[in-house]
């Protein structure tokens, strides 16, 4: 039992750091990208592209840890 529960909450852990270093990298992103738009206005629609692949890749991070967590989970 003391196994089990110490693997939860090694999941628990993993899974919300990778959410909150993924939350610091959004906020990183959009704040540096809303200051490119305002010092350069015309370039709007490729910092707009850039970011929000960006952010779609950093969300991929707490997906793939919750998957990863879930897996090593089962086999205890």
């Amino acid at each position: 039992m003391e196994i089990g529960a110490g693997a939860a909450l090694g999941a628990a852990i993993a899974v919300g750091l990778g959410a909150l270093g993924a939350g610091i990298g959004n906020g990183l992103v959009t704040s540096q990208s809303v200051a490119g738009i305002a010092r350069q206005p015309e370039a709007r629609g490729n910092i707009m592209t850039l970011m929000f692949i960006s952010v779609g890749l950093i969300e991929a991070l707490p997906i793939i840890g919750v998957v990863i967590a879930f897996m090593l989970f089962g086999k205890v």
